[in-house]
């Protein structure tokens, strides 16, 4: 292999790829914002007696987990606004697309934390005289949260890792800047190594705060 590497070039354009990744960190936030607390919501609605109202969340889950996330985001960014005859900003709708793809998958997490608690808790809440709301918010939400920890972290990893796919349609997140930067410089090898570390390192942190988690709620169980 003579393929000589050279990420000089990339000196002079580290403020870009600092606005990337600025872009970046902002829709993994926000869509794992919005996935952890549209998620548990959506996990009561499956989880609901009433068929009409269990039906149209399950298939709100079922949407999103058999299909390609990259036709989601697509979708959203192609076809809402010819829908509604309206500009809707980029970063909203990246947001939007990757925090419904979360949504679907947290709530799946959500729901198998809701199904580990203890029956005994519910039927004391009861006793206590809760009422639903108080049930779900102070004896189910709190151990279902627990429980469900590290999927949800791990869930927050992948919204992270699939933000890349918003390049495809112009935003300008790290994933995209690098694409142009790879371009123009005719350097992809360099480029996509530095891309591929960048998220690596945000990523590596959660993983080992994900294992930390998990290894602590097996030692409580075994307890």
């Amino acid at each position: 292999m003579n393929y000589h590497f050279d990420f000089s070039f990339l000196a002079g354009s580290a403020s870009a790829l600092l606005g990337g990744l600025k872009v970046t960190i902002e829709l993994a936030v926000a869509a794992n914002i919005m996935g952890l607390v549209l998620g548990f919501f959506l996990c009561l609605l499956v989880m609901s007696r009433w068929t009409i109202v269990r039906w149209p969340a399950q298939l709100f889950v079922e949407f999103f987990r058999c299909t390609p996330a990259l036709l989601q985001i697509v979708w959203f960014f192609y076809c809402i606004p010819m829908m509604v005859d309206i500009f809707i900003d980029p970063i909203v709708m990246g947001v939007l697309a990757l925090g419904l793809n979360l949504t679907a998958f947290n709530a799946e997490a959500y729901r198998a934390g809701v199904q580990a608690v203890p029956k005994e808790h519910l039927d004391a809440s009861v006793a206590l005289g809760l009422r639903p709301w108080q049930r779900t918010v102070y004896v189910v939400l709190p151990q279902a949260l627990r429980s469900a920890m590290p999927v949800l972290m791990t869930n927050g990893i992948g919204s992270l890792q699939q933000s890349a796919l918003v390049a495809i349609v112009a935003v300008a997140d790290l994933m995209y800047v690098g694409k142009s930067l790879a371009t123009e410089a005719y350097r992809p090898l360099e480029t996509y190594s530095v891309i591929a570390l960048i998220y690596f390192a945000l990523s590596l942190p959660v993983a080992k705060l994900v294992n930390v988690v998990a290894r602590r709620q097996d030692t409580a169980v075994q307890r």
